[in-house]
């Protein structure tokens, strides 16, 4: 079995593009995604062994993929990794800045230390990603980028550390869209709602007793998969979204519309897409079926 993709075999031949946190979930799903479009593929991560087993995943598969340590957080691993990149493929023509992470936390019980660590993993890692992929590549070829965000419409309680972290992405993406259209360059994010992930299995106590719940406070009843997150990804980074820069595209099923005076209707009427064919159910999930 290969991706199952909507988008045409060839649509991205020929084409580099990174994806950073490609050892798991969402980005793992991309690189997988892009690769069967014809991609060469460069995944980053801080865990080799994660990137192993995509990378083995991958060109099981027959895709193109390249594997790099780098901590998006650091300044000269940033550089050094991109500098190599751009040495041995010449060019980089898109970048997913998917690669964050968070703890669930009250604003009254977050440390200074660990809302700088989620403010520096999502925020600064994503701004160094973006400004070393244009001051190196795409300053003089061109390309696509885009920034991983968060629903964060109603603010983001229990992760306000990460609300604000990517309220800051949002408008990075929408000033970088405007400085670098002079160099053919498009920016623009992807907020993903309640989305079946491997992330999931990170959480631990009344956060993760909270997870299987979260479908049935979906207008669509149901979680989105990875599968539907990718595909958005992939559309703004092809040819296809060239007049589409600057925006955040919300992925979520219609759940940031919720109104406590509008109550939801059950019922069993929205069929996910999952293309990924090697995509497995989180054990949360499990956990409660």
């Amino acid at each position: 079995m290969k991706y199952n993709s909507l988008f045409r075999t060839e649509a991205f031949k020929g084409k580099v593009v990174m994806v950073t946190g490609g050892g798991s979930g969402i980005g793992r799903c991309a690189a997988h995604e892009l690769a069967a479009l014809g991609a060469s593929v460069i995944i980053t991560g801080r865990k080799q062994e994660k990137l192993d087993q995509v990378a083995a995943e991958i060109q099981e598969d027959g895709g193109s993929v390249r594997t790099m340590i780098c901590d998006i957080r650091e300044d000269g691993q940033v550089k050094d990794t991109i500098s190599q990149i751009v040495s041995e493929f010449g060019r980089i023509h898109g970048l997913f800045n998917n690669a964050g992470g968070q703890f669930p936390s009250a604003l009254d019980s977050i440390s200074a230390n660990g809302f700088d660590a989620v403010v520096r993993n999502n925020l600064l890692g994503t701004f160094l990603m973006m400004r070393e992929v244009y001051n190196q590549s795409m300053r003089q070829h061109g390309g696509a980028i885009v920034n991983m965000s968060a629903i964060i419409t109603n603010g983001m309680p229990g992760m306000g550390h990460s609300g604000a972290a990517r309220a800051g992405v949002e408008n990075l993406t929408k000033t970088a869209a405007l400085e670098w259209a002079k160099s053919g360059v498009r920016v623009n994010a992807v907020a993903p709602g309640w989305i079946m992930s491997s992330g999931m299995d990170t959480y631990k106590g009344d956060f993760r007793a909270m997870i299987p719940m979260l479908a049935s406070k979906s207008p669509l009843k149901r979680l989105g998969t990875e599968s539907e997150i990718s595909s958005v990804a992939c559309f703004l980074l092809s040819d296809a979204a060239a007049y589409v820069s600057g925006v955040t595209v919300p992925v979520d099923g219609a759940a940031t519309l919720c109104s406590p005076i509008y109550p939801l209707a059950d019922h069993q009427n929205s069929e996910p897409f999952n293309g990924f064919h090697r995509a497995f159910i989180p054990e949360v999930l499990k956990e409660s079926q």
